[in-house]
Formats: C-alpha cells, sequence, structure tokens
C-alpha cells in the first residue's frame, strides 16, 4: 500500500539533517545528507504504521470483517 506524507526537513545545528512527518506523531528521521533524513524518516513511518495496525488487531473477535478500502 502506498501513500503520501510530508516530510519536513531542517538543518541540525550539530551538522547534518533532521526530518518529521506532521501527518505521523513521533515520526521523525536525521542523517548527515536530505536524502539520508528522508529515508530514515520513511523507515520510521513504515514501523510507526506497522505498530499501529498491528497493536489494533490485536484482541479482534474473530467474527470481525476486515476489508480494504481505498481513500482519495
Amino acid at each position: 500500500m502506498k501513500s503520501e506524507f510530508t516530510a519536513i526537513i531542517e538543518g541540525a545545528p550539530e551538522g547534518g539533517y533532521w526530518a518529521i512527518c506532521p501527518e505521523i506523531l513521533g515520526a521523525n528521521g536525521q542523517g548527515e545528507t536530505t536524502e539520508e533524513a528522508k529515508n530514515n524518516l520513511r523507515e520510521a513511518i513504515e514501523l510507526i504504521l506497522e505498530d499501529r495496525r498491528a497493536d489494533m488487531l490485536r484482541g479482534l473477535p474473530n467474527d470481525a470483517i476486515q476489508e480494504k478500502i481505498l481513500v482519495g
């Protein structure tokens, strides 16, 4: 599944760059280059969303209906 998120990238005072995603609370990344910061942010977003999904599915009743929907 592909989604589009915003990456806000700024220079870090100690050098390199840091990146945040305003749509995903807690998602951030850092790196020596803007590309490295974006890649680290991408990995953080993936991990956060995987964890949220797994957390939500824990404890669902066996007869719960799960279907994919398209948004956007």
